[in-house]
């Protein structure tokens, strides 16, 4: 089962102004799966690198993104402090491992840059986070859910959207969900992706849960659409051979819905193959610009 979430309380340094600008990014960044190798493995692009050989372009992508929140997916404890080490002391990052609620397993971390985001205090949700920006308010919830059942998916979308309508009734702020959902946009098994959009209804959740979280029925969510779609309209595409497209799909996605205006102005999924022929995931990373009034 794998659908974990992080809370976060975040509170930007900056001043005030009419319309603040945020650009997210959400990448499932493939585990260091692996071992290094003694002498160079001349191979075609269809083969996964070690972390070691892919970590530097993977920095150096993020780094001319611009983002200010990163989320991340898949990541090992080394992976994590690798990428603190690239991306330098101006950000920071919160996150436990999956296995122990340490170091052990995968971390779904959230990074930020500390010159735009104080950290002000943030827990562990096993299936969210708010934050300050410019002084205005919202919640960022970053999750990876299961991989081989639609039947978990499907459950972990209900829990989630069930936490998120709930902040977004109790902050009256804007609520993010993203990260890698694993839940195609078109298919038989995309039942999460579904229950997120509104086509099905969500499946019984847990009677604590639903009582701690609860929601007042009367306050429905708005949906605001994206202005522009620049890049791939794939979001994953394994470690396959150029123009070979059967192992793509769209299952990495930024929800986001609030009682409050805010507009999606941009959206991209990013290239992760260059000409050294080297993948830098088999995730692309998902980037969208957003304008929170």
């Amino acid at each position: 089962m794998r659908f974990v979430g992080l809370v976060l309380s975040l509170v930007l340094t900056a001043t005030l102004t009419v319309a603040t600008s945020l650009r997210l990014t959400t990448w499932n960044l493939r585990y260091d799966s692996q071992s290094n190798n003694l002498t160079p493995y001349y191979a075609d692009a269809s083969h996964e690198k070690p972390w070691s050989t892919r970590r530097i372009g993977v920095a150096a992508l993020l780094k001319f993104q611009g983002s200010s929140i990163i989320s991340f997916q898949e990541a090992l404890v080394r992976q994590v402090h690798d990428l603190q080490e690239l991306l330098g002391k101006e950000w920071g990052w919160v996150g436990i491992g999956r296995d122990d609620g340490v170091e052990r397993g995968e971390f779904s971390p959230i990074f930020f840059k500390k010159s735009v985001v104080e950290l002000k205090s943030w827990d562990t949700f096993w299936l969210t986070c708010p934050f300050v920006h410019q002084w205005k308010r919202f919640t960022l919830l970053n999750t990876h859910f299961d991989d081989q059942s639609d039947a978990q998916r499907r459950l972990a979308a209900s829990l989630i959207l069930y936490r998120a309508k709930y902040e977004a009734a109790t902050t009256q702020a804007p609520v993010f969900v993203n990260g890698d959902f694993n839940s195609p946009a078109e298919g038989t098994d995309n039942g999460a992706y579904k229950i997120f959009t509104g086509v099905i209804a969500p499946v019984a959740i847990n009677a604590t849960f639903a009582q701690k979280f609860a929601v007042p029925k009367n306050k429905p969510l708005p949906r605001d659409s994206r202005w522009s779609t620049r890049g791939s309209d794939a979001t994953r595409e394994g470690f396959s051979a150029p123009g070979y497209t059967n192992s793509y799909g769209r299952i990495d996605f930024v929800f986001g819905a609030s009682h409050v205006k805010w507009q999606s102005v941009a959206y991209k999924a990013d290239e992760v193959l260059y000409d050294d022929g080297i993948y830098l995931s088999d995730h692309r990373p998902v980037t969208v610009d957003l304008v929170l009034e």
